[in-house]
């Protein structure tokens, strides 16, 4: 019979190899309503949506960072496969941003269009 300890350190040993091996996920942008058109109900799901791959999208950064960590001290040591992964990551992580910020620069023209075409 084995000890509970060494089971509990087997799980933990399984559970961060499963860890290692899981890549990064970017998240799928939502789809923006259109101000023009929507109702205020679709608005809101609109902006829960989006809050939603800000979420998202921060995760995904949080995650690249760890497997930056991992890389960086190897890339840094010369390991060419390494510099080349942390730079796709770099511009993974880079490339998560500019879709954040545009994503929330289309969300709130489109709530200018709402406010436009419902103002009384």
């Amino acid at each position: 019979m084995q000890s509970p300890l060494k089971s509990l350190l087997f799980m933990a040993g399984l559970l961060t190899s499963l860890t290692a091996v899981a890549e990064c996920t970017l998240p799928e942008q939502p789809t923006i309503p259109d101000g023009a058109t929507s109702t205020m109900d679709e608005m809101v799901a609109g902006q829960k949506a989006v809050k939603a791959f800000q979420a998202d999208a921060q995760a995904f950064r949080v995650c690249l960072d760890e497997e930056m960590d991992g890389l960086k001290s190897a890339a840094t040591e010369g390991d060419k496969a390494a510099a080349e992964a942390y730079a796709a990551k770099t511009d993974a992580y880079n490339a998560s941003v500019a879709a954040e910020e545009k994503i929330a620069n289309e969300f709130n023209a489109q709530i200018r269009a709402y406010k436009a075409a419902n103002a009384s």
